[in-house]
């Protein structure tokens, strides 16, 4: 039996793929609410770890919300990444940019960036062939002749 070489998988199908992967993982995920929040205007949902001794959620009690735990986490290889299956790097300055990949990579302008500063990201990410996830923002200041 002759075996053949496996095919490569392209960098950006496998990151599209990855995305795809945690997106599954997140439509099984439960809700992780605080408990008694549904039940109180009082008590917000953000969840909190329940640390009472009877408490049904940290006893993990049948017919109780979910406890938080480790296995509910989305995949590693899959974090971090932008939606459109790219690394997300963030920019607060031109040279930030420099030695991006612009077929793996894509650019978040901080978002305490200034007009001018913003202006100048937007130039090198477009000299370099870099997308931008984020292009509006702060208005773009016009020249005065």
């Amino acid at each position: 039996m002759v075996k053949l070489p496996k095919k490569k998988e392209s960098e950006e199908n496998r990151l599209k793929a990855l995305v795809e992967r945690r997106a599954e993982f997140n439509k099984h995920r439960p809700k992780f609410v605080r408990q008694e929040s549904w039940r109180y205007v009082r008590i917000k949902s953000p969840w909190r770890k329940p640390k009472g001794v009877d408490n049904k959620v940290r006893r993990q009690d049948k017919g109780a919300p979910m406890l938080v735990r480790v296995g509910f986490r989305s995949p590693v290889e899959s974090r971090g990444l932008h939606p459109s299956g790219h690394f997300e790097v963030l920019a607060q300055r031109p040279q930030d940019i420099e030695g991006l990949v612009p077929g793996r990579d894509v650019v978040r302008v901080g978002r305490t960036v200034g007009a001018k500063k913003r202006e100048k990201i937007l130039a090198r990410a477009n000299e370099l062939g870099l997308r931008v996830v984020n292009p509006t923002g702060l208005r773009i200041i016009e020249s005065k002749k």
